[in-house]
Formats: structure tokens, C-alpha cells, sequence
């Protein structure tokens, strides 16, 4: 899988809360010292992590503040100058990075020390006076804390590798986290229960057994055990008073509120818009009387947290409230805010008022260039031009009444009931009815999330494939959807679904002096998967791409599937697959694949994916050479038609950093019809952590790609080396690059088509994707061929998942007929 990523990435947790990281990111929390190794208390040194909250501030939090409390097991003090408390999300990726708080002072033998950590926007109690603050904001569920000797930041992303630093004291996964001790991380925490240790601290250095959840408990360096110690009291704040203020004013003419932060009185507005669910609810409320200024929107959304709003579309309203810009995940993961009333008090006017009449977004009112730059620096602060951006002209309607008319969808429903429609029918359209992304400077800029705000029992939301019309009118407020960092109509009214003409693609038949060389990402196939999933894989197989006689498989995961258990074997995996296949009347295929070191190849935790070689032994034979394993570089050996794998199956230099917590190359050497053929499976490491195309921060960031150009340059590097052997080498590459065809990493890999042809290329342009992602048909998976190869290569992309709401896998597999 891929942007997000190839774990349980694909999209944050629905629920409306500070910590929501991206791409299913959780935390973890660590506690070091130098030269101290986490299972080496020494009796003058008994500092603890006592006990870990990430709740606080979150929807039915009752503190604001996250903490993290310390404990002294011994009886003298423990200086505690220059150690820190750091975290770490609970499901790293390459790209995630500790984040650290410095603490100072003494822990008091018996004692406790706490470090108050970021607030949210919910909680009602102070923390007690902490030791020590920093602005971490943790994740309510999951993550590791460390204490460390030293400020600087850790660089471990495993359990393995954490434990073996010297600098770490004592480290605490909480949740789901990967990083933990013992068999488990602690298990319990959320918005309103933390982790903690008996009263004993004992410490068997198994989180799951050293930690219970309960009640949030924070204690500070006065307390003396019992009852948490109480800030000490004060005069009471002077509270400025309330700005009287109407939408726009809040909203103002940039992104960010010139009263953020800021309460406010007197805001009035027409509700056109409830969201009575989840927690997140809240409603947007709209000005029947706007100003002259074009940048500024007339529309809020007014935050009540998981309290169900007890107003209705139509009720005329005035609010007294606290402007806020609320960034999910923190301000660093440069997703936009959302300017928002919180802490609102509601009076209803009067009720059964029309709504504002809505604004209508089509080609002539969303502007072809899509955002404003700012040589990679934040447009936040820059005036709206809605005349030229498309993104400026969503910001200006924030929170606005609009409305579509019929619509192409170009986003297919998904799992979280959303699709994707384009306003700019004439905008880079694919033959089956897409939208084609053609380039980081082109996004396209039509594409619109739709959702609905319409109870499923009232009407059930659209199913609709890419290429269907939304016909009629969708109507609604629009939203910045904070957990996709795109732009939504939360549609009040919602159009219905007409019907395109696109079907599941079969692909041409192969002659037999053809041998065909598939690619598919099976997205994390585990045995526990339902039956369905391995039988609808299988006619993707033999119908739609008629049994290949060679077939990559990317993301086959482990017998135990996301069970973090060490088991690495995936036989149980691939003979269930091979079962389906036989079973839906293709060939009983036989394959060859390498078991990963344990939790080292990144993806969902536990469950170890890597490539998998499926051949039928009908048609080609593998040739096995022993020497294969996790660490064992393959190389090549030979020159001219003797040329060969050192070892096959063979790792394409597993132990190069450029792999870390990525899954590495998997080269392997075919006969078919006495001719030898090379084929490399891949798999790169996902998008995770980039920034998405819609970010404040304009161009985004893509973080990710450093680690996919290296990985580009060491595979190529082998390449090189096979095809410098011979020159004549046969060489197919192949599987899910996670990036475009017009990517660094793959032109790089390709050495711009001198060393490989990436044969997207050869496609007629409005072809060219395998993956659609936020309404863009992109490329993620790729087949390259040796330059002997290129000219009778017969290649399609087999569009049977992306473009359907019906996906036995979230990408297209990809095949290739070529004449050895």
C-alpha cells in the first residue's frame, strides 16, 4: 500500500481528537540514561516512569494537560539534570522522530517528579504544579515514553534497537505501540484512563504486566502520597472581556483568524449544518448578511466535542465563544487549521429560517491553478486570492453553504462513506472517467470530497465507482476535513448516483512463445483474512490477468498476520492463496520468497510483509542457487549468457541503510523455453509523513522520497552491475514503487530510461495510473524491462480495484508479455 502507507496507514482514526496523527501513527514514550541500558536499574539510580497520560485535553478528558509522572523506588535523591523525558509515535515510520522535554532538579528518594506535556481544547482541571513542562502532544491510545539521559532525541524506531541504548533508563509503550518492553505494551489508555504502575513499582520490565489503567492520578514533587497536590491558589485571572464580533470578522482574509485564541460575543448566523455524531459534533452556522470582501467567509463550524448539538438546520442563532485554529495532529503534520467557535454559548433566535442561499462551485468559479507558493514556507498568513487559486477559494468558503450540480465522480466510495467528485469536468480526464495527476505542479484542482450529514437510516450514502455521475444537487457546508487534509462538502442534500459504463478490465491473451510477468499489492494478506478476499485475489489472477505465468506479490504477510508474535514464515499465507487459484481454475503455482527479519521490513506491525514469486511450473522453472536469506547480499557472478544470481531467491543489499524498516529487493533467476529471465520484486517505502498536496505549507514537503531516491540508487547500482555482466541481459523490475513515473526516485532507478524502461510511459497518457488516491489517478506500481526487452513488451495495467468501491485490493495489478 502506499500514501498513506503500506501499514494500518491509510487514514487517521475517525475521532475528533489533538493527538489524531497521520497515517494511523500512534505514540510511544521513552526514559534514558547514559550508560545505563533499560534493564539495568542500578540501586543509586531507581528512577521510573511511574505513569503515562495522552489524554488530557480530549473529549471527555477531565485534566487539559498531558503528563508523564516519575517515580523514585530508592531512598536517596536522583539528580535528574540533563536527563529528559522523550516520545515516540506508537507505530514509527522512517520519517518519525522522537520528540524530546528536558527536565531539571532532583527527584527525592520515594518521591515523584511531573512533567506536564501539550494541552488540548477539552478538559476542565489543571494539572498539579509540574517539575518540569514540555509541549508534547501525545496520543491518547498509544505511543512509548523513554526516559533519557541526555536532551537529544533518540533515533531507535524499534523495540530491539531502543532497549539496546545505552542512554535509555526506563521505556514505557502504552496502546498498540511497537516499541515496548517484555511481551507487551500496556494496555487501557485513553482520552480518560492513564497507565500506571502499583504502588510498589515494581518493574519486571514487561510493560503489559508492570502497567493498569485507571483514573489519571498526577503527582508532583510536594505531594507526600495520597491526594494529587492542587495548584496553590491565586487571585483569580482577570478575564478580558468578550470582542463583539460578527463571521467574517473571526474569519478574516487570511487562513488563520485575526481573533484566534480570542473570545468573542454576539456572533449571529442561520445553522446550516449539524454534525450529530461521533466526537466530533458540532454544527456550521453561516451570516445571511455578508460583507463586500470576497476573502472573507461568512461560514464557522461551531465545535461542541462528543456533545450532541441541540440546534437544527434553519435555527437562527447568537454565540458567545472562544475562536480557535484547530490543527489535528499538531501544527508540524502541515495540515491546514480550521478556524472554529469552541466553548460556545448558544441562544436560539428564532427557528424555520431559510438558509443562506448557497454558493455554486463549478469550472467557472474554481480557479484551474490550484494553490499560492511559498518556496516551501506556510501561505497561512498570505491574503486569499480566490480570483486565482483554488485553494484560496475553498479557504474564502470555509464553513459556507455551497452546492454542486452534476458532477463526474473521479474518487470512489470508500470504507468511511466519502467519494470524490471533479467541478472541472475538462480537467486531465482518464478514458474511463478519472482524473489524471500528471505532476507535482498540476494537483487538479476541481477535485472535491463529498460526505454526508444525513443519517444512514434516513438515506444511505452513494455507492459509486470512478466514471459515475453524482446527478442532481449536493448542497451542504464546506469543510477542511482534518483527517484527509482535504476540502468536503458535508452535504445537507446529496445527489444521486447515475451510472458509468467502466467494468473490471480483462487483459489480452498471450501467445506461448510469451512468457507474461505479473505485479499485485495484495494489501496485507494475512490467513485470518476472510475466505472472500483470497477467492476474489484469485479471479483477479486467473480471469482478469489469465494466469501469468509469473506473478509478484507484494504485501503477503506472516502466518500470523498483524499478531506481533515472531513468527516470520508466510507458507500457511501463500498455500491458502494458491488453494483459491487452483480452486478458481488456474494453475497450481509454486513460489519462492524469503522470511524477513522480525518486525524489520516496516508495514502493519507484526505482520512482516515482504514479495513473494509466484511461477507456474508449467511454463517456467526457478532456478534455485542456495545462500538466499534476511542479510545476505545477492550479487552477480559470470559474464556474457553465463551470467547469474549468486543466489536465488536472493536480497538486493539487505542490511544498506537505505532498507530500513523497508522491505528489501527480491531478485530471482527464471528459465522459460532454455532462455534466462531476471525479475526484481519490489516494494519501496510508502509516502508516509509527506505533506499532503493540499498543505499550508506550499510546495509540501515530501519527506518520504529521500529514502526511496536512496533505495532507487542501490537497486540501480545492481542493475548496473547484471547488465554490465551482459549486456543482453532479460531483466524485468517490477512491483509497488510508491511514486510516479516522474518521481526522483524512479527516474533515478530507471537512469532516464538508459538502464530500464518504465513502461507506464509507453502508454497513451490518459492511461497512465494503477492507484487512485484522493481523486487522482496516479502511478505507484510500476514495470520496468531491460533494454532488449522494451521493444515487444506488451504491457497493460489491469484496472480492476482503484476506480471501483468494490476493491479486493486498494491497487491495479500490472502485466507484461515479453519474447526472451
Amino acid at each position: 500500500m502506499s500514501h498513506p502507507s503500506e501499514a494500518a496507514e491509510p487514514r487517521p482514526q475517525r475521532s475528533r481528537r489533538k493527538r489524531v496523527l497521520p497515517y494511523g501513527i500512534a505514540g510511544a514514550v521513552v526514559l534514558a540514561t547514559a550508560g545505563l541500558s533499560v534493564n539495568a536499574l542500578a540501586a543509586s539510580h531507581e528512577a521510573l516512569i511511574a505513569e503515562v497520560y495522552g489524554g488530557g485535553g480530549n473529549s471527555g478528558a477531565t485534566y487539559t494537560n498531558d503528563f508523564v509522572e516519575l517515580a523514585n523506588a530508592g531512598s536517596g535523591p536522583v539528580d535528574l539534570s540533563g536527563y529528559s523525558v522523550q516520545y515516540l509515535p506508537g507505530a514509527p515510520t522512517a520519517s518519525s522522530k522522537w520528540q524530546s522535554t528536558p527536565l531539571t532538579g532532583s527527584l527525592a528518594g520515594g518521591g515523584r517528579y511531573l512533567v506536564q506535556e501539550a494541552a488540548g481544547a477539552g478538559g476542565t482541571k489543571a494539572l498539579p504544579t509540574p517539575d518540569a513542562t514540555g509541549s508534547i502532544n501525545m496520543s491518547g491510545t498509544n505511543g512509548t515514553i523513554a526516559l533519557v539521559t541526555g536532551s537529544d532525541p533518540l533515533t531507535c524506531l524499534t523495540a530491539t534497537d531502543c532497549l539496546a541504548d545505552s542512554r535509555v533508563k526506563d521505556l514505557v509503550g502504552f496502546g498498540t505501540a511497537v516499541v515496548h518492553e517484555g511481551n507487551g505494551a500496556a494496555a487501557g489508555a485513553s482520552n480518560t484512563a492513564s497507565v500506571s504502575r502499583a504502588a510498589s513499582l515494581a518493574d519486571t520490565d514487561d510493560n503489559a504486566a508492570d502497567f493498569t489503567a485507571g483514573d489519571p492520578s498526577p503527582q508532583n514533587s510536594g505531594d507526600t502520597g495520597g491526594t494529587p497536590t492542587d495548584p496553590p491558589s491565586s487571585p483569580p485571572p482577570t478575564t478580558p472581556p468578550a470582542t463583539p464580533a460578527k463571521i467574517h470578522d473571526i474569519q478574516g482574509d487570511t487562513r488563520l483568524s485575526p481573533l484566534n485564541g480570542k473570545a468573542v460575543s454576539g456572533v449571529t448566523g442561520i445553522v446550516t449544518g449539524v454534525r450529530g455524531y461521533g466526537s466530533s459534533q458540532g454544527f456550521w452556522v453561516q451570516d445571511p448578511n455578508p460583507d463586500a470582501d470576497p476573502r472573507t467567509s461568512e461560514g464557522i463550524f461551531v465545535f461542541t466535542g462528543s456533545a450532541t448539538p441541540t440546534v437544527k438546520v434553519g435555527d437562527s442563532v447568537s454565540l458567545d465563544a472562544t475562536v480557535q485554529e484547530y490543527y489535528p495532529g499538531g501544527q508540524d503534520t502541515g495540515i491546514q487549521s480550521v478556524t472554529e467557535l469552541t466553548k460556545a454559548t448558544v441562544t436560539v433566535v428564532s427557528s424555520g429560517n431559510a438558509v443562506p442561499a448557497p454558493v455554486v462551485l463549478d469550472e467557472r468559479s474554481v480557479p484551474e491553478q490550484f494553490a499560492p507558493q511559498a518556496g516551501g514556507a506556510s501561505i497561512e498568513n498570505l491574503p486569499l486570492r480566490p480570483d486565482e487559486y483554488a485553494l484560496d477559494t475553498y479557504e474564502s468558503l470555509e464553513g459556507m453553504n455551497v452546492r454542486i450540480g452534476s458532477s463526474r465522480v473521479v474518487g470512489a466510495t470508500d470504507s468511511y462513506s466519502e467519494l470524490w467528485v471533479t467541478v472541472q469536468p475538462d480537467q486531465n480526464p482518464t478514458k474511463r472517467g478519472g482524473t489524471l495527476y500528471k505532476g507535482y505542479d498540476d494537483p487538479n484542482s476541481g477535485r472535491l470530497m463529498v460526505q454526508s450529514l444525513i443519517p444512514t437510516a434516513q438515506q444511505a450514502f452513494p455507492v459509486a465507482n470512478v466514471g459515475d455521475t453524482l446527478a442532481g444537487t449536493t448542497e451542504g457546508p464546506l469543510d477542511y476535513n482534518q483527517f484527509a487534509g482535504t476540502y468536503a462538502v458535508q452535504a445537507r442534500t446529496i445527489g444521486t448516483v447515475t451510472k458509468g459504463d467502466i467494468k473490471p478490465e480483462v487483459t489480452a491473451k498471450q501467445s506461448s512463445s510469451q512468457v507474461s510477468v505479473a505485479t499485485y499489492n495484495v494489501e496485507n494478506l494475512a490467513p485470518d483474512n476472510a475466505q472472500t478476499k483470497f477467492d476474489a485475489l484469485a479471479k483477479g489472477l486467473v480471469t482478469n490477468l489469465r494466469s501469468p505465468d509469473i506473478v509478484a506479490l507484494e504485501e503477503i504477510q506472516d502466518n500470523s498476520g498483524a499478531t506481533d508474535d515472531g513468527t516470520v514464515a508466510a507458507d500457511k499465507t501463500l498455500g491458502k492463496l494458491v488453494d483459491a487459484i487452483v480452486a478458481a481454475g488456474g494453475p497450481r503455482y509454486e513460489w519462492r520468497q524469503i522470511d524477513p527479519v522480525n518486525d524489520k521490513d516496516g508495514g502493519q506491525p507484526g505482520g512482516n510483509i515482504r514479495q513473494v514469486f509466484l511461477f507456474n511450473p508449467d511454463r517456467v522453472q526457478f532456478t534455485d542457487r542456495p545462500g538466499g536469506d534476511s542479510a545476505t547480499a545477492v550479487g552477480v557472478t559470470g559474464t556474457g549468457a553465463d551470467t547469474h544470481l549468486t543466489a536465488s531467491p536472493g536480497r538486493i543489499a539487505p542490511t544498506d541503510d537505505a532498507w530500513t524498516s523497508s522491505r528489501k529487493p527480491l531478485a530471482g533467476e527464471f528459465t522459460f523455453r532454455g532462455k534466462t529471465l531476471f525479475v526484481i520484486a519490489n516494494h519501496f517505502n510508502s509516502k508516509g509523513g509527506d505533506q499532503a498536496i493540499d498543505s499550508r505549507v506550499q510546495p509540501p514537503a515530501r519527506s518520504s522520497e529521500a529514502q526511496r531516491n536512496r533505495q532507487a540508487l542501490v537497486e540501480r547500482e545492481f542493475v548496473e552491475s547484471l547488465e554490465k555482466a551482459n549486456p543482453k541481459a532479460d531483466l524485468v523490475v517490477l512491483g509497488d514503487l510508491n511514486d510516479y513515473q516522474f518521481s526522483p526516485a524512479v527516474t533515478a532507478l530507471t537512469a532516464n530510461g538508459t538502464i530500464l524502461t518504465d513502461l507506464v510511459n509507453t502508454l497513451p497518457v490518459k492511461e497512465r495510473y494503477s492507484y487512485v488516491y484522493e481523486g487522482n489517478s496516479q502511478v505507484l506500481d510500476h514495470i520496468l524491462v531491460s533494454p532488449g526487452l522494451k521493444h515487444d513488451a506488451d504491457y497493460d495495467v489491469v484496472h480492476i480495484n482503484s476506480e471501483f468501491a468494490a476493491q479486493t485490493s486498494d491497487h491495479d495489478p500490472q502485466i507484461v508479455r515479453v519474447k526472451p
